[in-house]
């Protein structure tokens, strides 16, 4: 299945996303934060990146879902700064504290093909939201050098209509968070309190442009739609309305990843004592029924692949 991005290249699409994107950066109205920041003069706002992205770190990822790892990895980006900055961040100093290098377009564009040449599977977009422009940006300049596997989106889920839009026909593998099914956590743990309107919304379109995630004969995701679920303390994220979200409105064949990783992380969790320990077994396997009970059956249970019986 040839990626989405090479039509968009050939046919100037993806020429005119570019233009629109960069337009988005000043004043800044790429996510619903808003800021007003100019970001094309180097201006920061809530994301703390300027005008060119700033990166982390990157390499083949073996620690992803299991389409997307196959035998030599996901092509991992992990874009420092965010749009979320969740309190209990894994990646705190990635997230918050920006740690990385401001990298121009020429230079990204080369990472995603040192990562090809390695054999990645993908290029992963680690935290993409708030680079949306300077990915677009190092497209070109990676697809005329010979960039052919597919891109994934690795988003927090926060993420505006108009940006995800600009994405339709480039993006191959969408990969969002449902963080959370309620409004009141989202604004204690990432002051973001239509979270889940927002995220809802961009799932609908995500999967409105790719659809259920397709494999290819090996077992490697080509398209489509795969959604992470982080289970938390106390059922803080609203597992089973977010699991009857996606079994209602978007497909019970979406390709769900229920995460029981959490763990007690990021400099702000003095602040919150509810969120100081691990999930439970019982946690964990109360998130798991939850999805069975919605008829969800593409389930990826600590990144072993299974399938329940459909009923």
């Amino acid at each position: 299945m040839e990626p989405l991005y090479l039509r968009a290249y050939a046919n100037g699409t993806l020429q005119e996303r570019i233009e629109k994107a960069q337009a988005l950066l000043a004043p800044c109205r790429l996510c619903p934060r808003q800021c007003g920041v100019n970001r094309l003069a180097d201006e920061r706002g809530f994301c703390a990146t300027g005008r060119y992205a700033v990166v982390a770190s990157y390499g083949p990822h073996f620690g992803e879902e299991a389409p997307l790892v196959g035998r030599c990895g996901s092509g991992t980006i992990f874009f420092s700064g965010c749009n979320l900055r969740c309190v209990f961040c894994q990646n705190y100093d990635i997230s918050h504290e920006s740690v990385g290098d401001a990298l121009p377009p020429e230079t990204l564009a080369g990472i995603m093909l040192e990562l090809q040449r390695k054999g990645c599977h993908n290029i992963n977009f680690v935290t993409p939201t708030h680079v949306v422009p300077q990915i677009l940006e190092a497209l070109p300049l990676a697809i005329s050098r010979g960039l052919n596997i597919p891109l994934v989106y690795n988003t927090g889920g926060y993420d505006a209509d108009t940006t995800i839009g600009l994405l339709d026909g480039i993006v191959d593998i969408y990969m969002p968070d449902l963080k959370f099914s309620r409004d009141i956590p989202a604004l204690i743990y990432c002051k973001a309190p239509d979270y889940p309107e927002i995220v809802r919304a961009a799932i609908r379109e995500m999967h409105r442009q790719v659809g259920d995630l397709v494999l290819d004969e090996h077992g490697h995701a080509q398209r489509g739609l795969l959604v992470r679920h982080l289970v938390m303390p106390d059922d803080i994220a609203g597992t089973s309305d977010a699991m009857r979200f996606l079994a209602g409105e978007i497909s019970r064949s979406t390709y769900v990843n229920i995460m029981d990783q959490y763990r007690p992380c990021g400099d702000e969790l003095d602040r919150f004592p509810e969120l100081r320990r691990r999930i439970t077994p019982e946690e964990y396997q109360h998130a798991l029924e939850a999805a069975h009970a919605e008829g969800l059956y593409r389930l990826d249970d600590r990144q072993r692949t299974f399938l329940f019986p459909w009923r």
